[in-house]
């Protein structure tokens, strides 16, 4: 019998009744076949391991972190909300001391969905691991968060909702976005100008397998996590790296992938993508259960997994030791940001730091044009505003005063909405007072 070293909690949660398409890539059976294997291994037969349901999260778990325009319950199923609430689940489990680690086994995903939310992206349609860090931190207070986000796609999503977060390091492994989609994620995008260096993208080649992954685990994310010093560490499970994936290009293996989750220590793990369903889900899964409890997992192998087959080859690997050397000073001594020029950084412009991006929405087939200012102040963390005009919806206004927002700013936050509810130019506009606990919304 295998023995625990840390209890762990599981969370599954299939959603049943959400699906893109019935053959769609992600569907429940993602998630059904997994549940089969971790049975039959008999995981929770094992002292220390126990499943729990979900919780469903409210709207205004969502409206803490997000712009969804017109209103959440217009991007917004009861499944999202499960699913969500199945993240909330795993991390009120560690946080109240009732499990070591958790893992939260749900769809549908969520670290597509930025900040502004129209509809779907990336199967995703709001930020399931940002509505639970939130959650975190309005229940539990001020928290610094580290979120390594080891999905095969950029998480774009989360990138965004923390870009101006000093409190929250953001870290992607990713495949190269030349070669995949969002195609974004590359090491010039630090974070905002009072975040730098808080943001780290790690794009891997096409065809890299365990020994360059885990290279850059060992050699760029470990030594930052340990000088970053979170209170928690979150693992943004996608596991779409697997080299028998239908819609990537790597060669990662479910020992790859288990190994990396004992090196990484995660708090919480909570799923994202992999759509290798039956070949690779159920072993990936299972792996990275027996990690995070501490237990043996050298007896995880595919059925049809050969180690000389996916062995990446000498270039990938030169290539893969090259941005070990480089990137780490992304976070250990960023650039300075003066904003003058344009860029994806965006620019300064007197007391304001403004970024424009133009957003597609892959999945629901959306265009976004958004203008988003950070109104720079030296006593906090400054305020958010964010105009968006979509395919979907006309032109809309979010303001977000921060939770450790200083009076000034809260000032500056009631003022934007008052002017503009007089002026009339926004169709809808919505309030996030995160030191309030105040989330309101108007329509004109």
């Amino acid at each position: 019998m295998l023995k625990s070293e840390k209890s762990l909690g599981i969370i599954f949660f299939p959603a049943f009744d959400w699906a893109i398409s019935p053959t769609h890539p992600e569907r429940e059976e993602r998630l059904l076949y997994t549940q089969d294997q971790l049975r039959e291994e008999g995981l929770f037969d094992m002292e220390g391991i126990a499943e729990y349901k979900p919780l469903v999260a409210d709207i205004e778990d969502v409206e803490r972190v997000h712009f969804c325009f017109p209103e959440p319950q217009s991007v917004v199923t009861r499944s999202h909300l499960v699913s969500a609430g199945g993240a909330i689940r795993a991390a009120q489990l560690v946080m109240e001391g009732e499990r070591d680690r958790s893992f939260a086994i749900v769809r549908p995903p969520g670290h597509h969905a930025m900040k502004v939310v129209h509809g779907s992206r990336g199967f995703c349609n709001i930020n399931i691991e940002a509505v639970m860090i939130e959650w975190i931190r309005e229940h539990y207070g001020p928290k610094r968060v580290a979120i390594v986000d080891t999905d095969c796609h950029h998480g774009d999503g989360t990138q965004d909702i923390y870009w101006h977060d000093p409190d929250t390091l953001f870290i992607s492994l990713h495949q190269d976005g030349r070669t995949l989609f969002p195609g974004t994620g590359f090491p010039k995008d630090m974070g905002g100008p009072s975040a730098l260096g808080r943001t780290l993208n790690i794009p891997l080649p096409p065809n890299t397998s365990d020994e360059g992954y885990l290279m850059a685990v060992e050699r760029i994310v470990l030594p930052i996590l340990e000088d970053f010093k979170p209170d928690l560490i979150i693992n943004s499970a996608g596991q779409d790296n697997h080299y028998s994936d239908p819609i990537t290009n790597m060669n990662v293996s479910a020992q790859g992938y288990a190994k990396l989750n004992s090196m990484l220590n995660p708090d919480i793990a909570v799923l994202e993508g992999g759509y290798a369903i039956q070949g690779a889900l159920p072993y990936l899964n299972l792996g990275i259960c027996l990690a995070m409890a501490g237990a043996d997992f050298s007896h995880v192998r595919e059925p049809d997994y050969t180690p000389e087959k996916w062995k990446q080859d000498a270039r990938t690997t030169a290539y893969i030791e090259q941005l070990c050397d480089v990137l780490p000073q992304i976070y250990f001594n960023p650039p300075p940001f003066d904003g003058s020029e344009k860029s994806a950084q965006g620019v300064i412009a007197g007391d304001r730091a403004i970024r424009h991006k133009d957003i597609f929405y892959d999945t629901d087939g959306i265009t976004e044009a958004q203008t988003e200012t950070l109104y720079l102040c030296d006593h906090c963390r400054g305020l958010l505003s964010c105009e968006s005009r979509s395919s979907n919806n006309p032109l809309c206004l979010g303001v977000e005063i921060p939770q450790s927002a200083c009076p000034a700013c809260r000032k500056k936050g009631y003022k934007l909405i008052e002017d503009a509810q007089i002026k009339g130019a926004y169709r809808y506009v919505q309030l996030i007072n995160r030191l309030d606990k105040e989330y309101m919304r108007y329509g004109f």
